[in-house]
């Protein structure tokens, strides 16, 4: 078992493996920048209909409240994931490298 662990760990250069990791953390970031202009955009929309109606004002915002939500439950995942890319590159490093 020891063999097939050295040949896995002299198959992938750590370098590649580093490359993973800040992967995960430019990923984790655009989902977060993404959810926020996602948001912004999504809030400016809502002022200009409230601003066209004000009568719907009440309906535009709790629907701008339930789809920001959503937004934010997106990036959320997408963080978590990435992290969790992150967590299991690093373990493969450590378990290869017998640390």
């Amino acid at each position: 078992m020891e063999i097939l662990s050295f040949i896995a760990l002299a198959a992938v250069d750590s370098s590649i493996l580093n490359y993973g990791i800040l992967g995960a953390g430019i990923g984790a970031g655009l989902a977060a920048v993404g959810a926020g202009i996602g948001i912004g955009r999504l809030a400016g929309s809502a002022m200009e209909g409230i601003a066209r109606n004000p009568e719907a004002a009440g309906d535009i915002r709790a629907n701008m409240i339930l789809t920001a939500a959503f937004v934010e439950g997106v990036a959320l995942f997408a963080a978590v994931i990435c992290f969790l890319i992150q967590s299991d590159i690093i373990g493969f490093i450590k378990n290869a490298s017998g640390q």
